[in-house]
């Protein structure tokens, strides 16, 4: 059986991750993988979490399965996050949630309850999108297509092309949005474009699709939530995917949540009913652990605040990152305009630079980004920014 498989090409950020690792350069730059980092290069565990890990390790009695619904206190407090404890959806009894491993958990969930939905069903991302996106959905037997979405030449949104595009969606298919910090481009609908999407969504019928795997790292958690809060008070059926994994820091804990809002309580208890199949069918069973971290940070006045305080902090580097970056590069006589960096939010950027130079800056100076020019702005910091803004202007 095995003799007639073809080998996969491996994933191009994991690849780059191991390049990195072997190369013995003194002033190597990983600009790769998206995780955040500390100004020492150091992805900590927050303070908060090791609180409640602590809590945990003293207060668990068992290690007996969970439930494919996962902790019911874990699922509330991720809504209220997500939708904000007052949303309308909440008090009228519309949302149901499940936890998953990991937001890429959730959204392989999400793909299969939406082939039980509709077979036949069209999933739209924006182009471009999380490179892992297509692959997910794709797996699940669902047809990917692309809406425009990011201008390469102005670095801007194509945002009239994105709204003509969506416009012509059938109302049985699926569209997916980017909740805040878009990946890879980093460039967010504003709050006036959200409104847009929302009322053309609620005039088309399609089904919203959500991703949310960054909330709190562009504007803070509740401004990250705009468009989910709105589109959820605004239509009568979408889907919410949430991770733990960067504004919580619970990377290897693999923890989010998939959301199901539909239109009034018994519809949502149907939708329920085929989530916990489809997680049963996956993987049975949610892990415990990230989620009990989650849940004793939300469900503590004290605790909470001192997330938020952290969050700022991850937040405050990053986009202090995007701001020294410019100015170092402006400082280096590169005359290219690359103030859209600064005006990006989230993780990731493109830089802009062609192949060629991309190659070039791995080569010659030991700094690693996918071929896209995709850079991971947690990468940079005081220490390296020097270097990585000479580079980029040599290979200019």
């Amino acid at each position: 059986m095995f003799n007639s498989l073809i080998a996969m090409p491996a994933d191009p950020i994991l690849g780059l991750l191991t390049q990195y690792r072997e190369d013995t350069h003194p002033q190597k730059v990983d600009l790769g993988v998206g995780v955040y980092k500390d100004p020492a290069g150091n992805t900590p565990i927050l303070n908060c979490v090791k609180k409640a890990e602590k809590f945990r390790l003293e207060t668990e009695t068992t290690k007996v399965y969970i439930g494919p619904t996962g902790s019911p206190q874990f699922n509330t407090l991720m809504t209220e996050l997500a939708f904000g404890s007052d949303h309308s959806a909440i008090i009228a009894n519309r949302i149901r949630t499940v936890s998953t491993p990991g937001g890429t958990g959730a959204l392989r969930v999400a793909g299969d309850f939406i082939k039980r939905c509709n077979p036949n069903a069209v999933l739209w991302v924006s182009d471009p999108t999380w490179a892992n996106h297509t692959g997910l959905f794709e797996a699940a037997g669902i047809t990917v297509k692309t809406y425009p979405y990011y201008d390469y030449d102005s670095k801007s949104l194509k945002f009239d092309e994105m709204l003509a595009a969506l416009s012509q969606v059938s109302p049985d298919d699926v569209v997916l949005l980017h909740a805040c910090c878009h990946n890879p481009s980093g460039m967010d609908l504003t709050t006036d474009q959200w409104d847009k999407v929302v009322t053309l969504t609620k005039e088309q019928g399609f089904t919203p699709l959500i991703d949310m795997a960054y909330q709190g790292f562009g504007d803070g958690v509740d401004i990250d939530a705009y468009g989910v809060r709105k589109m959820a008070a605004a239509v009568d059926n979408m889907i919410l995917c949430s991770s733990c994994s960067k504004n919580f820091g619970l990377y290897r804990e693999r923890i989010g949540s998939c959301s199901v809002v539909a239109k009034d309580a018994n519809t949502a208890n149907i939708a329920q009913s085929v989530l916990l199949y489809v997680v049963r069918c996956l993987y049975s069973m949610p892990p415990a652990h990230g989620a009990a971290i989650v849940e004793t940070i939300l469900g503590s006045k004290e605790l909470t605040q001192e997330w938020l305080d952290e969050l700022k902090v991850m937040r405050d580097r990053i986009n202090g990152n995007r701001a020294i970056l410019v100015e170092k590069l402006k400082a280096n006589g590169v005359a290219r305009d690359f103030s859209f960096i600064a005006r990006q939010k989230g993780m990731f950027s493109f830089l802009g630079v062609n192949p060629e130079q991309v190659a070039r800056l791995q080569k010659e100076f030991s700094i690693y980004m996918v071929g896209s020019s995709r850079i991971s702005i947690a990468g940079i910091s005081e220490d390296n920014v020097d270097y990585l803004a000479q580079s980029i202007a040599k290979v200019l």
